[in-house]
């Protein structure tokens, strides 16, 4: 199995059976630029669940490497993933936390083997949170593909 690539829309998987739609948020509770405006303007509730962990902070789990996953239809979920420090570059490098990115896309391999769900993203990471698609395709081999999951990306255009 391998990942593969596909031209249009992430938040319009055209597959059959259950579907998850990925992507990273911030630590910082920011929502408002990148993949998350395709999202709000067809799903309010992942917006709505991200604040809201967010405000209830780590006590509800909300941190670097933990993700959440908000059903928005009857087989279509949104997997909020916390994996970008902030939402600018620091003395670090850019926001992306590669070994955050990692954990929540093994947690989210256990959630679509769950849900016997396919992933669809787009390049995860490779936005705003500043990553390079040469560090985050591995991961997603590693967590997601070699645990048998279809993983579609798409290149919007």
């Amino acid at each position: 199995m391998t990942i593969s690539y596909l031209k249009g829309d992430a938040t319009r998987p055209t597959v059959d059976g259950n579907k998850i739609i990925a992507h990273i948020c911030n630590d910082r509770g920011g929502w408002g630029r990148g993949f998350v405006l395709a999202i709000s303007r067809r799903w309010p509730l992942p917006e709505q669940d991200y604040r809201e962990w967010h405000r209830r902070g780590p006590a509800e789990g909300f941190e670097l490497g933990a993700v959440r996953l908000v059903e928005v239809d009857g087989d279509l979920w949104v997997a909020n993933m916390i994996a970008q420090a902030g939402t600018r570059p620091s003395a670090e490098g850019p926001p992306i936390r590669y070994p955050a990115l990692r954990e929540a896309l093994a947690s989210l391999a256990v959630e679509a083997r769950t849900l016997e769900a396919t992933v669809h993203m787009p390049r995860i990471g490779c936005g705003l949170a500043g990553g390079s698609w040469d560090r985050v395709e591995p991961l997603i081999e590693e967590t997601l593909v070699s645990a048998g999951i279809a993983v579609f990306v798409y290149d919007f255009g």
